[in-house]
């Protein structure tokens, strides 16, 4: 407002130059972080005994818990090796923090990094100024790397699957500040590559010498990874066109009404929720043969002549309308663990509409779904005492964009059956929400 222009560039909306800056001052400028958005609208997370608010840079915001009020901003970059950071970490049950970040090294060299944020110790240090790398991951591309949103996570090993959804990184560098692009224009596609999936063992930070691949789709969400007899189990919601990506942002603008973005959402292609397996132990003698010997799943991981394993996958949830996303589980207690229940939006050519638990095992559905109301992810919540694993409730933001004068409310719903407990209305206009987190009090 002080500059009468937009001075930060969004994803949808670019920022306009300085006047009084030339053009490279501002690029410059720019490649040293100073315009990189710190609008910490994805999620929130903890680190030690604080709460970070974060999107996908490096800019994480520290906020009172019981507030909610700004405490101060923290830069990543000054503490490790990073130049953005998802907004999807994982805690581990002594407060340990993993997260994975671009690295922009030298002569443009391009790496994905594995951030390592200690629990709080004794002598009550901010965790974050003992934060390090431990393994830094490969690009594909010199000049490209690929989107990253999520990895997963065991208590042996990291997985992070590298797609063709790529980031022109001189587009970004430069258009971006200097000609009045934004991050939607940055983006391209690399079908061609297929995907790759890179593993390394967490303790020894060291990569694994296998090659996985598969065919091309786009990710955003692991619903969850863990090891069992000598393989990687790997459950994600893949999206098979790069398209979703520009109805993903699109939606995350709000650019247009609720009946436009309707219908743009009609042109986006569903999403499967699908299971790959990685066996971690190779014999060259196998080429040819499928390794995946474990006898509940259908997934395959054949050895090719050239070393590079092909997986395919079991899908564990497609629909021809209703696709299933913005995954949750019971993560305190099966994280990185075999598991059976997850919890997501179920998107109706993307809108959502409703809220769905999956058995990955039967894959047997329940849903909970009212008219005119769209509701936000689902956040599991366990039961203090709790025996099984979906013994708890589920959360989850309910709007009624463009239906009048309806509140918004929490849902509560029973984690077991997804029947209604209790909805707490609020007469507040809520915008549509992404990720977030339960604390109790």
């Amino acid at each position: 407002m002080t500059e009468k222009r937009i001075v930060i560039t969004e994803f949808g909306t670019y920022a306009y130059p300085d006047p009084c800056k030339n053009i490279f001052s501002r690029f410059f400028t720019y490649f040293k972080g100073v315009e990189v958005t710190d609008n910490a609208l994805v999620n929130v997370y903890p680190v030690g005994e604080d709460y970070y608010a974060c999107t996908e840079t490096n800019f994480i915001t520290r906020i009172n818990p019981d507030t909610l009020e700004t405490i101060k901003q923290v830069d990543l970059s000054k503490f490790v090796s990073v130049n953005g950071a998802t907004a999807h970490p994982h805690i581990e049950n002594d407060g340990t923090v993993y997260n994975i970040g671009n690295c922009f090294g030298k002569n443009f060299s391009l790496a994905y990094n594995i951030i390592r944020i200690p629990p709080l110790q004794a002598d009550k240090e901010d965790p974050i100024n003992k934060s390090e790398v431990v393994v830094q991951f490969p690009c594909s591309d010199r000049f490209k790397p690929s989107y990253v949103h999520s990895f997963g996570l065991t208590p042996n090993y990291i997985v992070f699957v590298e797609t063709p959804v790529k980031i022109n990184l001189l587009k970004f560098l430069s258009s971006w500040s200097l000609w009045g692009a934004n991050y939607m224009d940055c983006f391209e596609s690399n079908e061609t590559m297929g995907v790759w999936l890179h593993v390394a063992e967490k303790k020894k930070g060291k990569l694994l010498n296998l090659k996985f691949r598969t065919s091309a789709f786009n990710l955003f969400h692991h619903i969850n990874t863990y090891e069992d007899n000598g393989f990687l189990i790997v459950d994600l919601c893949t999206w098979k066109g790069f398209e979703f990506v520009y109805n993903y942002l699109y939606l995350a603008n709000l650019r247009a009404n609720w009946d436009e973005v309707k219908r743009q959402a009609e042109k986006a292609p569903q999403p499967e929720a699908r299971r790959y397996v990685l066996p971690l132990s190779i014999d060259k003698a196998d080429t040819g043969k499928n390794l995946v010997t474990l006898p509940y799943t259908t997934a395959t991981a054949t050895l090719r002549s050239d070393e590079t394993i092909w997986l395919e996958p079991e899908v564990i949830f497609s629909g021809p309308r209703h696709a299933f996303e913005f995954p949750q589980i019971n993560y305190t207690k099966y994280g990185g663990k075999p598991y059976t229940y997850t919890y997501g939006l179920g998107l109706n050519h993307f809108v959502p509409d409703r809220l769905c638990k999956l058995n990955v095992k039967t894959k047997e559905t329940w849903v909970w779904q009212e008219q005119d109301a769209y509701p936000s992810e689902p956040i599991f919540v366990s039961h203090p005492d709790a025996l099984e694993e979906d013994d708890g409730v589920v959360l989850s933001i309910v709007i009624s964009p463009g239906v009048g004068p309806k509140p918004a409310f929490l849902l509560i719903l029973n984690a077991k059956d997804m029947s209604e407990v209790a909805r707490a209305e609020v007469e507040v206009n809520i915008p549509v929400t992404f990720h977030g987190c339960f604390k109790r009090a």
